[in-house]
């Protein structure tokens, strides 16, 4: 395993102005990794422990992980769009990581309503030339959320991308019921996290062993 390179922070040009992203990657990059953190509206930025959890995990597999801040976050430019600019700005750092390292694996990881945001991504994808070729959805928004003022209409991921989804038991943002109703009729396990709430306190750990057991490392 190479060992890993500094943090590198940019600025993209987005459909709404610039996306800043954060950028951990190995010293050799065999894949790309696109990051999602939770709502923007509720203090969710690409400094999030989770989000950060989820990049170290795909550079240590391999991928050079962006994590994009959405839109009206950091010095990203624009302003919320319940999902749909969000996605569009997805797809524009996709294309720029592509004209930087190529066409090289793909994979697509979200914690909340970033996992909302790259269930609409992997959709726009999935029947391109190059489709992602792992989604790690963690403590995805789906239906309504514990406040009662969102809800989610989360597409079903696309059946021939490998899915893995992990919740939290006590999970008080996102109800583990909600995730199993939109997983049941696609026939997708979620693993469930014992005791874990919605933030996975005292709980990353778990996470970064579940992708590396379910998630195999580039060659």
């Amino acid at each position: 395993m190479s060992r890993p390179l500094p943090t590198e922070s940019a600025l993209l040009r987005g459909h709404a102005g610039n996306i800043e992203v954060l950028i951990d990657a190995p010293e050799l990059v065999r894949g790309v990794a696109l990051v999602c953190h939770p709502h923007p509206l509720f203090g969710g930025a690409n400094t999030n422990k989770v989000a950060h959890t989820l990049a170290r995990s795909f550079r240590d597999l391999g991928y050079a992980a962006i994590r994009p801040n959405f839109r009206g976050v950091g010095k990203s430019e624009g302003e919320h769009d319940l999902g749909n600019g969000e996605t569009e700005d997805m797809l524009s750092v996709i294309s720029w990581a592509q004209s930087r390292w190529g066409t090289s694996p793909l994979a697509l990881a979200g914690f909340s309503f970033g996992g909302f945001v790259q269930t609409q991504v992997a959709n726009r994808l999935a029947d391109g030339i190059a489709p992602p070729q792992q989604l790690v959805l963690v403590g995805v928004a789906t239906g309504s959320a514990a406040d009662g003022e969102r809800h989610y209409d989360t597409p079903p991921v696309p059946a021939s991308i490998p899915t893995l989804v992990i919740h939290g038991e006590n999970d008080d943002t996102v109800a583990l019921a909600n995730v199993l109703d939109w997983a049941r009729p696609q026939e997708l396990p979620v693993t469930v996290v014992p005791g874990a709430d919605h933030f996975f306190h005292g709980r990353l750990h778990v996470i970064r062993d579940v992708i590396a057991r379910n998630v195999p490392p580039l060659a």
